[in-house]
């Protein structure tokens, strides 16, 4: 049974779209939760002292710390996806 069968067209399609923004919302939140975790790790494994600019090394240890979390965190969902996907069929 649908939660939705009490409601007419328009409030299901209200609901829908509740729902809907409330998806994107969760997306939104969740993506700058891993800005702020990758920006902690990285920001203890390369800075040392701050300063007010970034000297070339710092600048390239963090470009390279984040690059490598964004792979990391890409091939861990593609993983998940297939195994999801594998258990589907």
């Amino acid at each position: 049974m649908d939660s939705f069968d009490n409601f007419n067209s328009s409030e299901k399609a209200e609901a829908s779209e509740l729902q809907r923004m409330i998806a994107v919302e969760q997306q939104k939140a969740q993506f700058q939760a891993q800005v702020h975790s990758f920006t902690d790790i990285c920001w203890d494994k390369c800075v040392e002292s701050p300063g007010s600019k970034l000297d070339h090394r710092t600048e390239t240890c963090l470009v390279s710390c984040v690059e490598r979390f964004i792979d990391t965190t890409l091939t861990i969902t593609n993983r998940f996806t297939q195994m999801v996907q594998k258990g589907a069929h």
